[in-house]
């Protein structure tokens, strides 16, 4: 995989995907696009949320929706480092079967998301959910 980051103006940086896709970044606290940290936070949300979604699907659960809420603690100083996260999933769907839940949540910050991993190595992360 690669990625390219050209320097538009001030703080303001476009990345560019492999796959072509384009999105524009700002390092001035996110004042006109994403922070690169809220980035990172948001590729956390969206690859843990393709595990739950595609694990509660292969447990055959009729999942309707699936929403992820990510809240940070951060260092105080340089390099502004996250030092926990959680992501509180809200799941909705018909007879949804909450042990199961319980395992594909955990299973996707432990065992398959490969962003939640590769953070978890210096950041706490935990997890939540319920059933909307």
């Amino acid at each position: 995989m690669q990625a390219e980051v050209k320097w538009i103006e001030d703080f303001k940086f476009l990345g560019l995907s492999q796959s072509g896709h384009t999105i524009v970044m700002d390092g001035n606290g996110g004042e006109s696009a994403p922070s690169p940290m809220e980035m990172v936070l948001m590729a956390a949300g969206g690859c843990s949320s393709v595990d739950v979604v595609d694990g509660l699907k292969k447990q055959g659960q009729q999942v309707s929706a699936c929403s992820a809420k990510l809240t940070t603690e951060r260092r105080d100083s340089a390099p502004r480092l996250f030092t926990k996260v959680n992501i509180h999933f809200e799941i909705s769907g018909q007879g949804l079967d909450t042990d199961i839940i319980e395992k594909v949540t955990a299973d996707s910050l432990q065992k398959y998301c490969s962003v939640c991993l590769m953070l978890g190595s210096g950041v706490e992360m935990t997890h939540s959910w319920e059933v909307i």
